[in-house]
């Protein structure tokens, strides 16, 4: 019952969180795009303050002084909502490839233009591939972290992988770095679901792959090590979550 309650409340106060700082935003789309960014990280740290003091979930970032300074490519894990805020508070000037769609939403989308997201049609198959890899590339030739997740939409953890083609051409074409991110958020922030549960998510960089390399040989490359990364820190995260709960059961009991 005390993470349904937590987990209604923080629910509450996100999206009102959300709503409030859409608004104090709306200076910041006349202003350079400095301001914007400063706004979304005081969002993203409003969040995780939230997220610690109402349901007990806690952050670590591991290995990040492994990023190459400049122009990189982030392939990530996706297991929930939590990583699309969190980064902005790790990483230095983000742009996220992401679906259209999310550019027409009203006052958030305003924001995606503002921060030069990089859009991609899902229906436009070949022509979109094209498109979002020449945005990215004059986005990583600006010094910009390119953040991609490979699997295209959120996994639960345990999920078997599924890996698209489209962060192979984005190696291939920008000539930059690859850096893999491995995490755990899906264990306490589940997809589709209201709870929120108490615990740690881990975030770990793995070792960049330098570019070169055919695509074949890096996509089993990136697989390999972003999936042997994630079972770990899975690992480590239910083992931290049923010790949670066993407490918070044992605390419960009179």
């Amino acid at each position: 019952m005390q993470v349904i309650f937590r987990s209604v409340v923080f629910n509450l106060l996100f999206y009102l969180n959300l709503f409030v700082y859409l608004i104090i935003a709306l200076p910041t789309l006349l202003l350079p795009y400095r301001y914007l960014r400063g706004v979304a990280r005081s969002w993203a740290r409003t969040n995780l303050w939230m997220l610690r003091v109402i349901c007990g979930i806690k952050a670590e970032f591991r290995g990040f002084d492994k990023l190459p300074p400049g122009g990189v490519l982030i392939a990530s894990k996706h297991q929930s909502i939590w990583e699309t805020f969190a980064f902005l508070l790790y990483i230095h000037d983000p742009t996220y490839i992401l679906k259209r769609e999310l550019m027409w939403i009203p006052l958030f989308g305003w924001y995606l233009w503002k921060a030069q997201m990089i859009p991609v049609n899902r229906g436009a198959r070949g022509p979109a591939l094209q498109a979002m890899t020449e945005r990215a590339k004059i986005e990583a030739a600006r010094g910009r972290q390119i953040v991609i997740f490979p699997e295209g939409t959120r996994r639960p953890p345990g999920a078997e992988p599924k890996y698209k083609y489209g962060v192979a051409f984005l190696y291939a074409e920008c000539g930059v770095p690859c850096v893999p991110v491995a995490l755990n958020s899906g264990l306490f922030w589940p997809r589709r679901s209201f709870r929120r549960f108490p615990g740690t998510v881990v975030v770990q960089v793995c070792d960049p792959i330098a570019p070169g390399l055919e695509k074949p040989e890096f996509m089993a490359k990136l697989q390999d090590e972003l999936e042997s990364a994630t079972n770990k820190i899975v690992q480590e995260g239910i083992r931290e979550l049923a010790e949670v709960m066993a407490q918070a059961e044992a605390r419960a009991r009179p």
